[in-house]
């Protein structure tokens, strides 16, 4: 299946110059859903993954159904603010300024084997900044993954150390 087609490109969103990818219209279709699920998670066999993380927000909606159907936990990564209990707090640099993502202190133990997945490696800010925190916990990354890489931002250079993959790329 071309997951491709199953992604809306909506212009000048949030702002113009952007074209952004939609991954609503493919969750709302339940054979592309499940596709993209079944895909990931194939991506993930045979590496006794203990934990995928999901950063916020869309990271949810991808890495929980996989986190499930492979029988791991699912731990997600918010920004600040948003988690309940104590929490680890690693900042990056954006173009424009700074950010920053935590997640609570007690949900990786030292060891443990951890997924990164989310919707979409642009610049790859935020997947950085997850492993980061995941390895400060004690953690092993053992693949990120990903519905989309635009290939044209060069996200991946930044994550080079890591098992990178992605269902659909967008070279332009």
């Amino acid at each position: 299946m071309d997951l491709s087609k199953k992604i809306r490109e909506v212009q000048d969103f949030p702002k113009e110059g952007i074209n952004f990818k939609d991954i609503t219209t493919l969750l709302q279709d339940k054979d592309a859903f499940q596709y993209m699920v079944n895909e990931l998670c194939d991506q993930l066999k045979d590496l006794d993954i203990d934990i995928v993380i999901g950063p916020e927000s869309r990271g949810f909606l991808v890495g929980a159904p996989v986190a499930y159907k492979i029988g791991a936990g699912f731990v997600p990564v918010r920004k600040p603010g948003k988690l309940p209990y104590e929490t680890m707090r690693h900042e990056y640099q954006l173009e424009y300024g700074s950010d920053a993502l935590e997640i609570h202190k007690d949900a990786i133990q030292p060891g443990q084997k951890v997924a990164i997945l989310d919707d979409l490696l642009a610049t790859g800010g935020t997947v950085l900044a997850t492993a980061k925190l995941v390895e400060a916990l004690g953690g092993e990354v053992v693949s990120i993954n990903f519905l989309i890489e635009l290939v044209f931002l060069n996200g991946r250079s930044v994550l080079k150390p890591y098992n990178i993959k992605a269902l659909v790329s967008y070279d332009a």
